[in-house]
């Protein structure tokens, strides 16, 4: 088995459901302190971050995961333990192995073979964190916060979430949409069935307003990202008894929204469609994090290069999925992209990513790392000193 295989396995062992780092971070230290890396924890809360750097002063490529995972379910349909490693028909199985300790574990172990090899001419930076799969406020976010309040900027940044589809390499992140919720109070009357006219009756007062929110255009995209969509996830009123009307309705709804509408825009619009409805309500809304794009060719490029270089294909440029760490990092001005395993089994049971794709997935982080490295160098000679 390869060193990447290792790692993998041994960051799966820890039962890290976030923000619990169950240890791996000292794992991720300890390798990449021997590797040369100046390493820094930095605990928010109840969460573990892993700041660490090498190389001189220079553009920063920070390579960014996370250690935490989600809970593993029922246990008893695992058909191995969610924290016991396994290979079974070339793959392996166990909670975080695409989502995204394998990803994890590749980076780490590119980032060494590189330095074996290479003559450091860029700086490199790696950000982990415990806390990505559940509040995500005391992970990333917090982290990003310091180090701009040092005053240290990072330029690009690679994350290993796990954005293939179908094959290794077929498709990278390049943007993320937006994700806003609302949580929709709806007030009426409560009574008994069969005197409705002595009551309001909050779901038939709200079904003209919700099918109004379903069907609006909030726009129609705007270059890589799809139309705004908003999705209704959950209903709940009355008492449970068939013969009361509710005197309450609450809806929770999420809109995924692209840089062609702002999160105000959304809640004045909502605002103004619950108002013609004359419904009486309350409103709350939670902003989860904002969309973002790299619109420069320069990094996603490189990246798209050497996946081609490695691979043999052409990774596809998306904006698709749930939101990511990179909501953070995008708005400090860093270009990012987003290139890991394939999704087709992250959060499930059984979650497991192939052999070959951990040690092609390391491949390519290494490719990238030595281009990164090599136009830093290149600049270097053509302009006569270091960029500052």
């Amino acid at each position: 088995m390869s060193s990447t295989f290792d790692l993998a396995a041994e960051l799966i062992r820890r039962p890290s459901i976030s923000p619990d780092d169950a240890g791996c971070q000292q794992v991720l230290r300890q390798r990449l302190e021997s590797a040369g890396f100046h390493c820094e924890s930095m605990p928010f809360g109840e969460v573990s971050n892993l700041w660490a750097t090498i190389g001189n002063p220079g553009p920063l490529l920070v390579l960014a995961g996370h250690t935490d995972v989600v809970p593993p379910g029922p246990v008893s349909a695992w058909q191995s333990g969610p924290f016991e490693p396994s290979i079974r028909d070339g793959r392996l199985y166990g909670r975080g192995a695409a989502d995204m300790k394998g990803a994890v574990a590749a980076m780490v172990t590119a980032a060494e073979s590189f330095l074996a090899a290479a003559n450091l001419n860029c700086r490199i930076g790696f950000l982990i964190t415990s806390d990505e799969e559940a509040a995500a406020v005391d992970g990333t976010a917090k982290v990003v916060d310091e180090l701009q309040r040092r005053g240290e900027r990072i330029d690009y940044c690679l994350i290993g979430e796990p954005s293939c589809v179908e094959r290794l390499g077929d498709t990278i992140k390049i943007g993320r949409r937006g994700s806003i919720n609302g949580l929709l109070t709806v007030r009426g009357r409560q009574g008994h069935v069969a005197y409705p006219h002595k009551s309001i009756n909050p779901i038939h007062r709200a079904l003209p307003a919700l099918r109004a929110l379903v069907e609006e255009e909030w726009d129609q995209g705007s270059g890589a990202f799809p139309p705004t969509c908003l999705q209704i996830s959950n209903i709940q009123a009355g008492t449970g008894a068939d013969n009361v009307i509710p005197g309450e309705m609450e809806l929770r709804f999420n809109l995924r929204y692209s840089t062609a509408v702002t999160a105000s825009q959304i809640r004045e619009r909502v605002a103004a469609l619950l108002e013609e409805a004359g419904l009486e309500h309350d409103l709350r809304w939670h902003e989860s994090g904002k969309p973002f794009l790299t619109e420069s060719k320069a990094f996603r490029g490189l990246v798209d290069q050497c996946i081609e270089r490695e691979l043999g294909l052409r990774p596809e440029h998306s904006t698709s999925g749930g939101t990511s760490d990179g909501r953070f990092i995008a708005p400090t001005g860093a270009e990012v992209v987003e290139f890991g395993p394939c999704n087709e089994s992250i959060h499930r049971v059984d979650e497991n990513i192939s052999l070959d794709e951990l040690d092609n997935l390391a491949r390519v982080y290494q490719r990238i790392l030595e281009q990164f490295n090599l136009r830093q160098d290149t600049h270097q000679s053509g302009s006569g000193g270091r960029d500052s």
